[in-house]
């Protein structure tokens, strides 16, 4: 394994940060939620620790390799999101601008980030076809 110049408890800090006092809502249950975290920390030390051991990797490198996985599933749930907002919702599609906003894309992000692979996603996930037919220039196969 590599010698880590850092401990895996800081590493855990950092993944899991206390929240601040006021932020928690209501007050009252500041205490539980510093609890949690402490919590989450415990199990994110032993997970990264039996990690490291087991593939002889530096847990930092490990825990940048877990958010990247976490990172690229929140950008699909995003692109299937997307896709529902223009292909699936109701009578009109979602704005192209209100989506951009809220997905932190650009319009022209928002048109290309999805296609037929994330349409047949969300078919599948939500038992039904799309509102309107694609445009045969629009959404190319990701």
């Amino acid at each position: 394994m590599i010698a880590a110049m850092y401990s895996v408890e800081e590493l855990a800090a950092l993944r899991h940060p206390m929240p601040e006092p006021g932020t928690v809502t209501p007050e009252d249950s500041y205490a539980d939620a510093c609890d949690q975290v402490a919590e989450q920390r415990k199990r994110d030390v032993l997970h990264l620790e039996g990690a490291s051991d087991s593939l002889g990797t530096d847990p930092l490198l490990l825990a940048l390799d877990d958010l990247k996985v976490q990172k690229e599933a929140v950008d699909t749930q995003i692109r299937r999101l997307l896709a529902y907002g223009r292909e699936f919702h109701g009578s009109r599609p979602y704005g192209l601008e209100e989506l951009a906003r809220r997905a932190g894309y650009s319009v022209s992000g928002v048109r290309t980030a999805y296609g037929e692979k994330e349409i047949k996603q969300v078919t599948a996930q939500i038992g039904r076809e799309p509102n309107r037919p694609r445009r045969a220039t629009a959404g190319k196969s990701r």
